[in-house]
């Protein structure tokens, strides 16, 4: 698995022109109107580094990191350009993006040009993106600069993010509903993992590649995102080291998951973009095969194109492969 289809490991910055759009203090920010946004008047934004202004709700969107385009189209907005189209495609099929859509460069490394040739009304990144770009995008276009993830409440995080695109883009009730599905696809899954015996269930969720013919293993912590989706299913979650403070991920190597026990251990891999590092690069690995959770049968690869730092579809598709996987075991 390719490491470049996780959250970007931002490299140098390409050349951009530059951005406008209007930065305060977050603690002084207001929040967005909700008549001068339902009037499609000026809108105040407030994203994780001040205020942003625009003129009106926002309908020429470039996004340059998948969990924000997959909020987008999950509000119905379509970007009119965003980065890395084909990786979207490969890790985030839960809610596809047309192939067609203009491609702006890599999520880390965007090209100004190409977002020039769109004419945006407003551009969306993460705070990943190196300050420095974002202020050159923003010296020609307004841009909303969320932290990707919150490993502190990444729930929470999930609906602020959802609901700051509404704002942005005069979709606030296609925000409501699509995070009052999320609550309704929770309760449901608890009532059927209640059901089975499960109500609390220990388990546990990785992914990983292989490099130089060593598996690597990046843990899923409760602070990660799909981590803090199965904690709001009432889950435990047996990995209990800590993971980095925005997406809540912990690395580890074969050796790592003795302790664990025999929990349901939960996996990520991808057949066009790097394989199953568990039952391909760990086969005949005798540390593996012995593994309490491995004998007994109870580890579990979830389906391809869900992606783990996405929104409340993602979320939900999690949900569902979770539930199966657990009830099969």
């Amino acid at each position: 698995m390719r490491k470049t289809a996780f959250p970007a490991l931002l490299a140098g910055a390409a050349l951009l022109l530059a951005a406008c759009g209007t930065t305060e203090d977050a603690a002084d920010a207001p929040e967005a109107s909700a008549s001068e946004s339902a009037a499609g008047g000026p809108i105040t934004i407030t994203d994780d580094r001040g205020t942003v202004e625009l003129d009106s709700p926002a309908t020429k969107v470039v996004s340059l990191e998948w969990g924000l385009t997959e909020n987008l189209l999950t509000l119905g907005v379509t970007p009119v350009g965003a980065a890395d189209v084909t990786g979207y495609n490969t890790w985030a099929t839960v809610v596809p993006l047309d192939g067609s859509t203009p491609d702006v460069g890599f999520r880390g490394e965007p090209s100004l040009d190409a977002i020039a040739a769109l004419e945006p009304d407003l551009v969306v990144t993460t705070t990943d993106l190196p300050a420095e770009v974002i202020e050159q995008i923003e010296a020609e276009y307004p841009v909303i600069a969320l932290r990707g993830s919150d490993a502190s409440d990444p729930i929470g995080k999930m609906r602020s993010t959802l609901e700051i695109l509404g704002e942005a883009t005069g979709t606030s009730d296609e925000a409501e509903a699509a995070l009052a599905d999320f609550d309704a696809k929770v309760e449901d899954a608890k009532t059927q993992l209640d059901d089975a015996g499960l109500a609390g269930a220990e388990f546990t969720m990785a992914d990983g590649w292989v490099s130089d013919g060593a598996v690597s293993i990046r843990m899923y912590t409760p602070g990660s995102f799909l981590g803090g989706v199965a904690t709001e299913l009432g889950l435990t979650n047996a990995w209990t080291g800590e993971g980095d403070p925005d997406y809540g991920l912990a690395q580890t190597d074969v050796e790592g998951l003795t302790g664990l026990g025999d929990v349901h251990f939960l996996y990520v891999g991808n057949d066009t973009d790097g394989g199953d590092a568990f039952k391909d690069g760990l086969a005949g690995n005798a540390i593996w095969e012995q593994l309490p959770f491995v004998v007994a049968g109870n580890t579990a690869r979830l389906p391809d194109g869900i992606w783990m730092f996405g929104g409340p579809q993602s979320a939900s598709a999690f949900i569902d492969a979770a539930v199966a996987a657990l009830t099969a075991a």
